[in-house]
């Protein structure tokens, strides 16, 4: 006897922000925050560059601007400026779409 399964995939919107910093200088930075964000917050992914002076986060949940502020403030760099807004991943085939 066969059972079947149903698998219900619950779809979660993600935001995507992205942050301006002030103060990282090489790798190792980028690293400092990376980590000090990933510790706080329950990210599904973060991404700083020092040559950009940029960090992206993706959250499946809101974050708390304040506090992110805070985080920051604290790994000793100075956070310029918050964009958010909604993120929908990409797959590879969706280049190829029109």
């Amino acid at each position: 006897m066969l059972s079947e399964h149903i698998i219900s995939k619950e779809i979660v919107e993600m935001t995507k922000y992205v942050l301006q910093i002030d103060g990282m200088q090489c790798g190792m930075c980028e690293s400092h925050i990376n980590d000090a964000i990933r510790r706080e917050f329950k990210v599904k992914s973060v991404n700083s560059s020092h040559s950009k002076n940029i960090t992206e986060i993706i959250s499946p949940e809101p974050l708390d601007e304040v506090k992110l502020k805070n985080v920051i403030h604290n790994t000793g760099y100075e956070l310029k400026s918050i964009a958010s807004e909604p993120y929908e991943k990409k797959s590879f085939f969706d280049r190829f779409k029109k």
